[in-house]
């Protein structure tokens, strides 16, 4: 069912300075970088070699990572999959609880999450199909 990780997203402290270092430190190619105005929030897009991606958000005073899911560090770990919606379902038939399937407001493609045992936050992203 999962084919491969798709991101890791990030919550920094400083957008500044996690931007330089994700692309001039660990020299990662920027894919798109977008300002959500109504959150004060960046989305900064960045390509890994095997072609993973890091999103990197920034958000006004986030708090350390104990418990909300605006939080500084680890936002998520997102797998791709063929079809979010018959993952979803095969989650569901054994007893896991997935939150209704969306659409990236950047890409078009179809997600959903679903958090592990220890209540940390996954997502299902849908994969391009291949070409």
């Amino acid at each position: 069912m999962l084919l491969r990780i798709h991101h890791a997203a990030i919550i920094c402290s400083d957008y500044e300075r996690s931007k330089r270092f994700y692309t001039e430190v660990l020299g990662l190619r920027v894919v798109a970088e977008h300002l959500r105005a109504e959150r004060q929030s960046w989305k900064l897009d960045l390509a890994l070699p095997d072609g993973a991606q890091i999103e990197l958000f920034s958000f006004p005073n986030p708090p350390p990572r104990p418990s909300r899911p605006e939080a500084q560090g680890l936002r998520h770990l997102a797998f791709a999959v063929l079809d979010v919606a018959h993952c979803k379902r095969a989650l569901e038939a054994q007893g896991v609880v997935v939150e209704d399937i969306r659409v990236d407001e950047y890409t078009g493609r179809r997600f959903t999450f679903f958090a592990d045992p220890d209540g940390l936050p996954l997502e299902l992203y849908e994969a391009a199909p291949a070409t």
